[in-house]
């Protein structure tokens, strides 16, 4: 986006950094700030506006991390709180802006308000900050209703006191739901808020961003079919970001809001993206979506007509920590996301397919309106790692479902940056430890930063250009696009007056417009054809 006048983050694109997976600075296997702050000039190389901390918070890792125990310190597995003011600082004078993660719906059950809380009685201040209840049954040994945790299993623990109360946990029985009912919560939030702004954060993305308010009564979920369920998107949970909001105004220089949601009704969505609210949220529904012409384009009509009421930006995404990479999920015969992971897992792939693919995709994400998302490794073209050795699965959701969800520890496999073996200079020359998931496939060698820089047509020199020109193109970023006439397997749209972008997505090559001139391809191109599953960029008049 090149107009300064608008908010940098409604066409912004920003890179998300797993920070235990990125770069290993001090030798001991996990990644830290400390290799986040020496690979800035790569950062800044690749061409993005600012950066996505996941979290780094004091945390027993139960959850990767998203167990926090202390919001206002960093874990020493990654470094101390002064490192992570001093990568804020290098951020802004490198030109790059930086948002934190923000994890307001659980804690750790290491959190001291946590652990008072199991120390208290039932009913007393302590417990109320979370969502304790008696059991049901003759004595109290059912949970109190019928909620799943999204890990498998019960959203409810028992305690081991003699009171034998149950607390809420829609994620892993690490992570305790905090009661937001409770003003001292909400308090506590704000007073994090401005701890990370006053340190110089650009901005918060927010995890399960509607899970925060939970329905009255805690009523079970069977029964709610055609409204919310129960444990989400409740009225109450917009008052409180608009709060945020209001506080995050109070600050200079247009301090932002992701929301994560989850959310497929577009009317729904929207709401957390009025104008008091949130500024924006990340687009699933892409991520989700089959490697098909007409599902794509029906996912960005309807993601555009969302927005536009509330006038957001959209903000498009491919993968994250949470999600299958989508170089191997474009390269199976279902193409498509769910969280039911084990549907897929273990199918076969053609990593060839879902490279070429994934290269069109991202040039399609990085051309639609709005801000766009890079996780680590995208860049690199890198996939899931699915054969991830039983004993060194970490993911909460490998144990609480019974072993039949892989999780998430694919997508988390630590970035190789140089070299021919393992680590591939994650880790220093010499390091005593190896990664904390030591499982990098020997193919990585060719897939390296170092093996891709400068190499015509790699994938990281794909990304390298297509940001570049995203940033110089007047027309790219926030704003307007049309659609084009095109064969029923080609997304064809135009960005201002001579700006176009299409994508073959047809079993055969088909025809680029006459009179265009080519910026940019995902592939070889066939003389004045574009091959299938390829994507190219076009200087071009309608006249």
């Amino acid at each position: 986006m090149t107009d300064d006048s608008r908010p940098w983050w409604r066409g912004a694109a920003l890179y998300q950094v797993y920070p235990r997976s990125f770069a290993d600075g001090d030798g001991d296997g996990t990644g830290d700030i400390a290799g986040i702050r020496s690979r800035l000039p790569y950062l800044v190389d690749l061409g993005v506006d600012a950066l996505w901390i996941s979290p780094w918070y004091v945390s027993p890792l139960a959850d990767g991390g998203y167990d926090i125990a202390d919001y206002r310190d960093i874990d020493p597995r990654f470094g101390t709180l002064a490192e992570a003011g001093q990568l804020i600082a290098e951020c802004h004078t490198a030109g790059l802006r930086l948002i934190v993660d923000l994890v307001p719906n659980h804690c750790s059950d290491q959190h001291p308000w946590f652990r008072a809380a199991l120390a208290a009685a039932p009913g007393s201040p302590e417990r109320e900050l979370f969502h304790f209840r008696p059991g049901r049954g003759e004595d109290g040994e059912l949970p109190p209703n019928d909620w799943r945790s999204h890990f498998g299993g019960p959203a409810w623990q028992r305690t081991e006191g003699p009171d034998g109360e149950w607390f809420l946990h829609m994620f892993a029985p690490e992570q305790p739901d905090w009661n937001w009912e409770n003003p001292a919560v909400r308090a506590e939030f704000e007073s994090v808020l401005r701890f990370w702004l006053d340190l110089g954060a650009d901005g918060f993305r927010i995890d399960v961003t509607d899970h925060l308010v939970k329905e009255a009564g805690l009523p079970d979920s069977a029964g709610h079919h055609g409204k919310p369920d129960p444990w989400r998107d409740q009225e109450g949970v917009h008052e409180i970001y608009r709060s945020w909001r209001r506080l995050a105004d109070s600050y200079p220089g247009d301090r932002v809001f992701v929301a994560e949601l989850w959310e497929n009704d577009p009317v729904r969505f929207a709401r957390y993206l009025r104008p008091d609210e949130l500024q924006t949220a990340f687009n699933f529904p892409l991520l989700k979506s089959a490697w098909d012409a007409k599902a794509l384009r029906t996912v960005v009509d309807d993601i555009l007509a969302a927005h536009a009421p509330v006038g957001a930006p959209p903000t498009w995404v491919l993968s994250n920590h949470d999600t299958t990479r989508h170089v191997t999920r474009y390269g199976r015969a279902d193409t498509t996301y769910g969280f039911d992971r084990g549907r897929l897992f273990g199918r076969p792939v053609d990593l060839e397919l879902g490279t070429r693919r994934a290269r069109a995709a991202a040039m399609l994400t990085f051309a639609l309106p709005g801000g766009v998302y890079v996780y680590q490794g995208d860049e690199l073209g890198l996939e899931e790692i699915e054969q991830i050795p039983d004993q060194l699965r970490q993911d909460p959701a490998w144990l609480r479902s019974g072993f039949t969800d892989p999780g998430r520890d694919g997508c988390r496999v630590p970035v190789p940056w140089s070299g021919t073996h393992p680590p591939f200079g994650f880790s220093p020359d010499g390091a005593g430890a190896a990664p904390w998931l030591d499982v990098q496939p020997a193919h990585w060698r060719e897939l390296t930063a170092e093996a891709q820089s400068g190499a015509h047509g790699s994938h990281l020199e794909l990304y390298r250009e297509g940001l570049r020109l995203r940033r110089s193109e007047p027309a790219l970023g926030d704003g307007p696009m049309r659609w084009l006439p095109s064969a029923e397997d080609v997304l064809d749209f135009a960005r201002g007056a001579d700006f176009r972008c299409v994508v073959n997505l047809g079993p055969t090559p088909v025809a680029l417009p006459d009179g265009a001139s080519v910026l940019l391809a995902s592939g070889p191109l066939e003389g004045t054809l574009l091959p299938t599953d390829t994507a190219v960029w076009l200087r071009w008049s309608e006249d």
